[in-house]
């Protein structure tokens, strides 16, 4: 990205100004320089004091902001392209905020943008810039802010506080007290006929921008690394931010938004914010809400929190995304969505904004939308969702590794209906996804979409992921897996549903899937949506649910599974569900140390067993809804529930090297 330099230093000869302490309209009288000291400042390059009529800053010229500086009512203070002030590390001493009446004009450029920032551009040095207007805020007329106790808000839904243009802002957020602090900018009862466009805040120990009411709107917004929220709003706020970039990289960060109080459903559009550190997206509290289109958001751990109870329904998602609760204690209002992660804003829009930020090049997360191919010399952290886009092609080579970051359902990877994943591992050097100590629940798997058919019907939606899949093309393709080891897997969204470590929607028999392995998965090894893919050399130790589980018609066929349980509470070996479409199961061999119950069918499913090994259950066959015992053909004939199972051929593992590889 472009960097603009600044050419910081201490003016060498400057009269030490006299701080200008916070004010309202009910103290209009300078305490401070006089008014002719404030003019012989700013023509010395020092901004401090209360400037009570018009002036234009020097274009390219650094000021020095050494205390409080503040526009009166009717004043003007015009701030030309190229201008950069450097705010003394002075804390809660040190801002600019332009008072009820007054105007700020920034005229900055995207080549010559204005800078404000602290020496060192470190969090909290100084206060940030306030500026207050009279349009209406739920907090009433004459309200009294909390930073600064300016005076705000009145009935002028479009009146002006100037225009703000290519604004660079660093360093702020002072602490004012154990409840407040300064943000990047403050908004109060600011209306809409103020123009603020092109705003970066990078590095602010509280919010990037925050709206008490008012009805200002704001477009192409950058945000990074602040402490707390990037965009914070109360007092019913109804204006919009169109086209935001947010990058959270440091841990501890609070949320992208943070909406309070009254629901003014205030309007974003093109929102991208990407966390590399986990933590929330969108906390709405109380009755707040709005209406978000085009939102992508990557690595978050809760995509939503309504932190106080508030209706889903007052967060309006224009393009149909889902909060789907996730398992959390009582009390809690969690949520995951189901969002696009196709960014609509990219960091290269902020071309203008100084700044390093960048996603490591092994750190996976977002879309996958054209030909993607992984280098297996890379060690790669799968930090959030990473999704394969319809049209889109992931490849991963033998022996990558993909360390899976211990975020739950927040971490997962995914190939929706129309796109395609070849994993290439060997037996030699097979493919490795895990967590770093592969606990069960770690991170959420790997979930395929295929167009297959499936008693869902057509376009159905996932019960994880809220992916969509299904269709009418058996021989559909959603690429090839071979060699895979899968750990830590089946993060739980919710009281009834769990990611697996493989699950398969609808996807269709020309997709290749052999020799994989899923071990310590807090649900399923393997789950079967529907369609009519196979797989074969199947591997799967201590998972806490089924290790092979079908549904929705699935009537593929797996050849050479072993499965072992040597860890109490498991479920099944196999469980099928509904609808019996027949699949087969050819070589199938399973042993418990623990008991348990091995083969469960549920409803009136069943399916087509050859050569079935059976040991250390204390329940081999369990028709739990009553079906009957002929769906279930083992070794030629119906099931049945006295059998032992214990005379066939054991699946012989010894050469399956590869189930042993890890991070």
């Amino acid at each position: 990205m472009k960097k603009l330099v600044l050419n910081f230093f201490k003016v060498a000869g400057l009269v030490s100004a006299v701080a200008f302490t916070s004010c309202s309209s009910d103290d209009p009288e300078s305490i401070g320089p006089e008014q002719s000291d404030v003019i012989t400042n700013l023509e010395d390059g020092i901004l401090n004091g209360k400037l009570q009529e018009n002036y234009s800053l020097n274009a390219g010229t650094q000021y020095q902001l050494t205390g409080s500086f503040i526009i009166d009512e009717n004043a003007v203070l015009n701030i030309p392209a190229g201008t950069k002030i450097i705010a003394e590390d002075g804390g809660t001493d040190v801002y600019i905020a332009t008072l009820r009446g007054g105007t700020i004009n920034i005229n900055g450029t995207e080549s010559n943008p204005v800078i404000m920032s602290s020496l060192d551009a470190e969090p909290g040095d100084w206060g940030g810039l306030t500026l207050c207007g009279n349009a209406p805020t739920t907090a009433g007329v004459d309200a009294s802010a909390e930073v600064g106790g300016f005076i705000y808000g009145g009935t002028n839904d479009s009146d002006s506080s100037g225009i703000i243009r290519y604004l660079q802002i660093s360093g702020t957020g002072a602490q004012i007290n154990s409840e407040s602090q300064y943000n990047g900018i403050s908004f109060y009862g600011v209306g809409s006929g103020t123009i603020v466009d092109n705003i970066a805040v990078i590095n602010g120990s509280d919010d990037g921008v925050e709206f008490f009411g008012g009805t200002v709107s704001v477009s192409n917004l950058y945000l990074e690394n602040l402490d707390d929220d990037a965009i914070d709003w109360t007092e019913g706020w109804n204006g919009s931010v169109n086209k935001a970039y947010i990058s959270n990289t440091i841990s501890g960060f609070s949320t992208v938004f943070e909406g309070d109080k009254e629901n003014g459903n205030p309007k974003f559009n093109n929102i991208t914010a990407i966390s590399t550190v986990g933590g929330t997206a969108l906390q709405f509290k109380k009755e707040s809400g709005g209406t978000i289109t085009n939102l992508s958001l990557s690595g978050y751990d809760v995509d939503l929190d309504m932190k106080d109870g508030g209706a889903t329904s007052n967060v309006v998602f224009s393009d149909g995304y889902t909060p789907v609760a996730l398992a959390t204690e009582e009390g809690d209002f969690f949520y995951a969505l189901n969002t696009s992660v196709v960014p609509t804003v990219n960091v290269d829009d902020f071309s203008w904004v100084d700044t390093n930020v960048s996603l490591e090049s092994n750190v996976l997360q977002g879309a996958v939308t054209g030909d993607v191919t992984l280098d297996a010399s890379i060690s790669y952290t799968l930090n959030s969702s990473y999704i394969v886009q319809d049209g889109g092609k992931l490849t991963i080579p033998a022996g990558t590794k993909i360390t899976a970051r211990d975020g739950g359902t927040g971490v997962y990877i995914a190939v929706l209906k129309g796109g395609l994943i070849d994993i290439q591992g060997t037996e030699s050097n097979p493919v490795v996804m895990a967590s770093v100590n592969g606990e069960p629940g770690d991170w959420g798997g790997l979930t395929i979409c295929g167009n297959a058919t499936t008693t869902a019907g057509e376009d159905a939606t996932a019960e994880i992921g809220g992916f969509i899949y299904g269709g009418n093309d058996d021989a559909d393709n959603s690429g090839s897996i071979k060699n895979l080891v899968i750990k830590g897997t089946g993060a739980q969204i919710n009281s009834e549903s769990q990611y697996n470590g493989v699950s398969l929607y609808a996807v269709g028999s020309e997709t290749v899937i052999e020799n994989i392995a899923v071990i310590n998965g807090a649900d399923d090894g393997i789950e079967f949506f529907g369609g009519t893919v196979s797989a074969k050399n199947l591997y799967f130790d201590n998972n806490d649910d089924d290790s092979v589980d079908w549904t929705e018609g699935w009537n593929g066929t797996v050849t050479n599974a072993y499965i072992t349980h040597t860890k109490e509470g498991f479920s099944t070996v196999f469980e099928g569900d509904k609808d019996n479409n027949n699949p087969k199961f050819v070589n199938i061999t399973a042993i418990s140390t623990v008991g348990g119950t091995a083969l469960q069918f549920k409803k009136q499913s069943g399916g087509t067993i050859t050569n079935l090994y059976l040991s250390g259950y204390d329940l081999n066959i369990d028709m739990k809804d009553g079906g009957d015992l002929a769906n279930v053909i083992i070794d030629g004939e119906a099931a049945t529930t006295t059998d032992a199972y214990d005379d066939g051929t054991q699946v012989d593992i010894s050469t399956w090297s590869w189930i042993e590889a890890g991070l």
